[in-house]
């Protein structure tokens, strides 16, 4: 498959070639590359941190969906052994698992085969384009067990206790408001279910991915706990990227206490 214009941008953004401009003061931006992006500046970083950045972390831009053919590059599987990181999302038949930041579904249609028959993917993004390109490759592939939910820039419309996993691949880190996003994760999640977050590993030199769009294993921390979220159990053996869970920390301590 030759890569469009749009994905040869996508690798230059994320590789560092190419380095978009963020404006001054945070405003609504589409997401591509797995991703979804808010808006309003989280209350508890507007203090400390200049525009663009939360808890000390530089916020990466975001792509758009003209770069989609880069999510299902050939050599995907290869660089970031998605197949084993899905293995590792636990997954079972009747489950509702959500794609925050869907993009074109690379990784939601593998989640649907694993919840189905009776249970559902939940692709939720920004950009309808990607939902288009997302529903297409769903039919031309017979899933039938896949939901699309057109998100705004502030909600990602996700009822509440809907969901028994919610993945970020590779998204969390172009959240301008990480702190409103998961406030609406933390509450869209069923008991016992968790957040799995994927991003590029900061500490790594050899990650051939821009600094931006990578995260360290304390930051990801760092930022999960200062919103209600603890460490639940985490996969250190992909090539490139941490995979770390989250639980609610009202529900972990409920669990406790009920002990």
């Amino acid at each position: 498959m030759k890569p469009t214009r749009g994905a040869w941008l996508a690798i230059a953004v994320l590789l560092g070639c190419q380095q978009p401009e963020r404006p001054a003061t945070v405003t609504a931006a589409p997401t591509g590359s797995d991703s979804i992006a808010s808006t309003h500046a989280a209350p508890s970083a507007a203090l400390v941190d200049p525009p663009g950045f939360y808890l000390g972390r530089q916020i990466a831009p975001t792509m758009s969906h003209e770069g989609a053919d880069w999510l299902i590059r050939p050599e995907r599987e290869a660089e970031e052994s998605s197949a084993r990181m899905l293995k590792e999302l636990r997954l079972e038949p009747g489950m509702t698992a959500c794609d925050f930041g869907a993009g074109n579904g690379f990784h939601t249609l593998v989640m649907a085969k694993s919840v189905a028959p009776k249970g559902r993917a939940v692709a939720i993004d920004i950009q309808p384009e990607m939902l288009e390109m997302l529903r297409g490759r769903a039919s031309a592939a017979g899933i039938s067990n896949v939901d699309t939910v057109l998100s705004t820039a502030t909600d990602p419309k996700l009822s509440p206790a809907t969901c028994d996993l919610i993945l970020l691949a590779d998204v969390y880190h172009e959240l301008d408001d990480p702190a409103g996003v998961l406030t609406h994760l933390r509450r869209a999640l069923r008991p016992k279910g968790l957040l799995a977050l994927l991003e590029f590993r900061a500490e790594d030199p050899k990650v051939p991915i821009k600094p931006e769009h990578k995260m360290s294993r304390a930051q990801m921390t760092k930022e999960l706990e200062a919103n209600g979220f603890v460490l639940a159990r985490s996969f250190d053996e992909l090539p490139w990227q941490h995979l770390m869970f989250f639980a609610s920390a009202d529900q972990a301590a409920g669990e406790r206490g009920s002990r």
